[in-house]
């Protein structure tokens, strides 16, 4: 497994490249954030801590919240350096011999359509981590979780991971590709599947554009969000300890519990949802990006030794 340097990443930043026709800036993006229906803020439990001074022991107690953090923007996009996020788009320019543009092969046979798409993928900390203004926002609420993630931080970048990425291999071979309805974003049986998670390449056979992205996208955060994959990334991982419960990783068809997606181009959507999802706009140039919210709970610590904690369900 590789890991991205910072430096080497920025320094890419220097090149120029067409903004997408659906850009949208860190701005509108930080203001997405301030979304009470993707926070979901919640007190869940109690916690029981066991404070201690020379003159004896007692517990304590603190309330256990739940509530979601918006960690990533994940963009999906066919054209190298088109980036719908306006400021990172430079970030996906890519190492010359493995960034070549993308779009998709459409054929006609009768009636049917089979239609490969190639995408470019980049999983970009969400910039209202390092926002004062979504701190204002989560500052409202009584006690909140934090995350380790940092804003702006290139966690994957396929331009940077060609060999993988455009090439399918090894993960062709694993039973994940082998096997049918073992990952895939929905079911064939309820007439929802969009596609395979697996080889998590950028190649994918899909009639819509929509949910072609939208399978891209949800393959780069499966390979961030877990360690020892083979790909050239950064993990995107917090980790538990005591009084705070970090996310499990990104898994499809496991429901709002594990994650959520909130869409920003080619429209922004103030609600958050899972995919397969209803809302689907098509993007003129084949641009999507997708706020990524994940999990948490925590509770303030009153005490030095954590006990443990009662859920209210």
């Amino acid at each position: 497994m590789g890991r991205l340097k910072r430096s080497s990443v920025f320094a890419l930043c220097l090149s120029f490249h067409p903004i997408s026709a659906n850009a949208i800036n860190s701005a509108q993006i930080i203001a997405s954030a301030l979304s009470p229906h993707c926070l979901e803020y919640k007190i869940v439990g109690i916690c029981y801590w066991l404070f201690c001074t020379p003159f004896g022991c007692s517990v304590k107690t603190s309330i256990k919240v739940s509530h979601y953090i918006p960690n990533a923007v994940v963009s999906s996009y066919d054209q190298t350096g088109s980036n719908p996020w306006a400021e990172m788009s430079s970030l996906g320019a890519g190492i010359s011999g493995f960034a070549e543009g993308g779009g998709a092969n459409k054929q006609k046979r009768v009636r049917n359509k089979n239609n490969l798409h190639f995408k470019n993928a980049d999983v970009i900390g969400h910039p209202a981590l390092a926002s004062p203004i979504f701190g204002q926002f989560m500052g409202q609420m009584n006690y909140a979780c934090s995350s380790p993630i940092r804003a702006f931080m290139p966690y994957f970048l396929s331009t940077l991971d060609g060999l993988m990425w455009r090439s399918g291999l090894p993960e062709s071979l694993y039973p994940e590709a082998l096997i049918p309805n073992m990952r895939e974003i929905g079911s064939t049986i309820k007439g929802n599947m969009w596609g395979n998670i697996y080889p998590r390449s950028g190649f994918v056979t899909q009639v819509n554009d929509y949910k072609a992205s939208a399978v891209v996208a949800q393959r780069a955060i499966d390979i961030v969000t877990r360690t020892g994959q083979l790909h050239v990334y950064q993990p995107l991982i917090s980790y538990s300890y005591h009084g705070y419960w970090a996310p499990e990783s990104v898994t499809e068809n496991t429901g709002i519990r594990n994650h959520k997606w909130q869409r920003l181009s080619p429209s922004t959507s103030s609600s958050c949802s899972i995919f397969p999802d209803n809302a689907q706009p098509i993007a003129n140039d084949g641009g999507y990006a997708w706020a990524l919210w994940q999990p948490y709970k925590c509770c303030k610590r009153r005490g030095q030794i954590f006990l443990y904690s009662f859920n209210f369900q």
